[in-house]
């Protein structure tokens, strides 16, 4: 079940992909472990319902699942 994020966590994806940031991601894969990625937001796109960000790596990730951005912690671990 998908879990919608803060307005304020939307808010900084947008700032980080429209700047061009380079961003380091902690997220939560589809095993439950924890995964560490860093690159550029490309876009961001919702699929089936779910929203996803997608890195320049072509990688996407679900956005409920990521747990730190940059630093700052959204999710608990």
């Amino acid at each position: 079940m998908y879990n919608p994020i803060s307005c304020e966590f939307f808010d900084q994806l947008n700032v980080a992909m429209q700047r061009k940031i380079p961003s380091t991601i902690i997220y939560e894969n589809d095993d439950e472990e924890k995964e560490t990625v860093s690159g550029l937001i490309k876009t961001m796109e919702v699929i089936d319902g779910i929203e996803f960000m997608v890195l320049d790596s072509k990688e996407k990730i679900r956005l409920d699942c990521v747990i730190k951005f940059n630093g700052k912690k959204h999710k608990e671990e």
